[in-house]
């Protein structure tokens, strides 16, 4: 198929995705203009409703550290905070690797952005058990935990283009990739253009601990 076919091929779907929208918000207009007032009310308080469950769960998120990013002195405390949120991303450090504090800045822009997600660090060497479980070797490294379980990572900046300067939306992307908060963009695509999309890239900038290669684990239990 020769490149002005292609397009025409493309131009047609986009124009039947737009057709099939259109339609679709035709019916819902349709279905508004025949609801009678009862209809209307109803309708009215169930979106009252979503909205004042909306603010409860907010409220509910704050008052156990959604909102913030929380460094954890210890394992007790980084299993607690687990059991406490369902979403949970956590930034494994050290004090002396200068690309962490990188990982720090735009960790403190989105644990206020997204206060679904609870957003912590905790000290690599001072966490021998949990580094050893989770087999982090790779300086940062971030664990995105799903309802107590470790179901993706982020290592080194890879991921996030391979640059220290990398925007706050990188990390944004790849974290809704793994579906660790809720993502409103395009998943298909990073947000800076040229960039590769995450797990297809090249070689990763490593610090290795403990003399370890990385060794992935995408589903390792927290219980």
């Amino acid at each position: 198929m020769n490149q002005g076919a292609m397009e025409n091929a493309v131009q047609q779907q986009v124009l039947k995705a737009t057709e099939v929208i259109e339609n679709q918000l035709d019916a819902e207009i349709a279905k508004l203009d025949h609801m009678d007032r009862d209809e209307m009310d109803i309708l009215r308080q169930k979106r009252l409703d979503a909205l004042k469950k909306g603010q409860e769960q907010k409220r509910e998120w704050l008052a156990i550290g959604h909102g913030t990013y929380t460094e954890v002195p210890g394992e007790k405390e980084f299993f607690q905070e687990c059991k406490k949120s369902k979403k949970v991303v956590c930034h494994f450090y050290r004090e002396s690797t200068f690309r962490c504090k990188i990982v720090d800045k735009h960790m403190n822009i989105l644990a206020n952005k997204h206060i679904e997600t609870r957003f912590l660090k905790i000290d690599a060497e001072k966490s021998p058990f949990l580094t050893e479980k989770l087999k982090i070797t790779v300086l940062p490294t971030l664990a995105l935990i799903l309802e107590g379980k470790t179901k993706d990572y982020v290592v080194g900046f890879g991921d996030l283009g391979g640059t220290d300067d990398f925007p706050t939306e990188m990390l944004e992307w790849r974290l809704g990739c793994g579906g660790v908060i809720d993502y409103s963009g395009n998943l298909s695509e990073p947000p800076v253009a040229g960039k590769p999309k995450a797990n297809l890239l090249g070689p990763k900038s490593k610090k290795i601990i403990r003399g370890r290669d990385y060794d992935e684990d995408s589903d390792s239990d927290l219980d």
